[in-house]
């Protein structure tokens, strides 16, 4: 359970840090929101540095890899958004 919690509040903080750093008019809101880009991005980095040999099949991303993740997350979002897949 300690690191489920881990992961949510390092996910809620990422997803802030990315909110800032790619700020938009379509920005997703909220605490759930935010939370979900956040740990999307964690994931997202994993995934990648696994891919590439960075981390271990039982390591996962650090805190600044899921920030640079979640700024990635934020992108495809605005992107989605922007062709009309997704209601801003």
């Amino acid at each position: 359970m300690g690191g489920l919690l881990w992961i949510i509040v390092v996910g809620f903080i990422a997803g802030l840090i990315a909110r800032w750093l790619a700020p938009g008019p379509n920005n997703p809101s909220g605490f759930i929101l935010t939370t979900i880009l956040g740990i999307a991005g964690a994931f997202l980095a994993t995934f990648v540095g696994q891919a590439i040999g960075h981390y271990g099949a039982d390591q996962g991303a650090g805190f600044i890899m899921a920030t640079i993740g979640a700024v990635v997350v934020l992108f495809i979002w605005h992107r989605l958004v922007a062709s009309g897949v997704i209601k801003g």
